[in-house]
């Protein structure tokens, strides 16, 4: 039997740059979804998990509403942005909102978000210590080398009082903003998506929750350190500006919120992936 939602994972994708210089983009139009048979086609970006995952699993709602969609997989938080720009996708899902304004501002792109569907808790992960007590003097910790992220992961320390910011609310907080690092932490940043590759050569790292799940690792049940509940980085449905009626777009939406949804996420996930709908 055919399946209607065809999952594709993308290895390599040719390299885009935000400022152009590589040729003419493709031509868009203002109904990028295409019509197959009954079902309308839509092409939407994800990370693998839980995203993907998630998508994957609303298949028979998305059918039922006259929707084929078609999954990219994307490995980095870069080119999904950058696909949906350049009319490669309908719709991704894989950012926060911090995340996606802070890329608008730095590439140029004309992208919006059209909806919210869940919360992924940051965590500190060791696989040489047991609590956040136990790290030493020194300890290199590994953080995510994108802004947004970054700063995520400071005043995640900040909130167990392993550092101090000078503005403990700052969404964007460097290493330049620590006023008070009692053990000597050094900090290294690399690319979020390398992080759960990685940790396991230093004293611990800060790994985003999409990456944790892929690697195996939970984070209520492996993380030393996990974000609360009060966290205002909700993962977002996102498409290019001028998209923002499109009924078919919002359609996805409306089952990513849907009750089908909350009850695959609170099941799947069991409260380490948190619905915001």
């Amino acid at each position: 039997m055919k399946k209607n939602l065809v999952l594709l994972t993308v290895a390599l994708l040719l390299v885009l740059t935000a400022c152009g210089g590589g040729g003419d983009k493709p031509a868009t139009t203002t109904e990028p979804a295409k019509t197959d048979g009954e079902l309308t086609k839509v092409v939407i970006g994800v990370s693998p998990a839980p995203h993907g995952e998630i998508v994957e699993g609303l298949e028979e709602e998305f059918k039922a509403a006259g929707i084929e969609v078609e999954i990219v997989t994307f490995d980095d938080y870069v080119q999904p942005n950058l696909a949906l720009d350049d009319g490669s996708l309908d719709l991704n899902y894989f950012q926060h909102q911090p995340y996606l304004d802070s890329f608008i501002a730095e590439h140029g792109v004309e992208l919006v978000t059209i909806g919210q569907v869940h919360v992924e808790p940051l965590a500190l992960y060791s696989d040489k210590y047991e609590s956040i007590e136990e790290l030493p003097e020194g300890a290199e910790i590994i953080i995510p080398s994108d802004p947004t992220n970054g700063a995520r992961a400071l005043l995640l320390l900040q909130s167990a009082g392993l550092i101090e910011l000078s503005d403990p609310t700052n969404l964007a907080a460097t290493e330049a903003d620590i006023t008070e690092n009692p053990k000597n932490f050094k900090f290294t940043a690399i690319d979020p998506a390398n992080i759960a590759r990685t940790y396991t050569d230093v004293d611990g790292g800060v790994i985003n929750a999409n990456f944790a799940i892929d690697a195996g690792l939970n984070p209520m049940e492996d993380g030393i350190l996990v974000e609360g509940d009060q966290s205002p980085y909700a993962n977002v449905v996102v498409v290019k500006a001028g998209e923002e009626s499109n009924e078919t777009f919002l359609k996805v939406v409306e089952i990513l919120n849907s009750d089908a949804s909350r009850k695959f996420i609170e099941e799947k996930y069991e409260g380490t992936i948190k619905p915001v709908f």
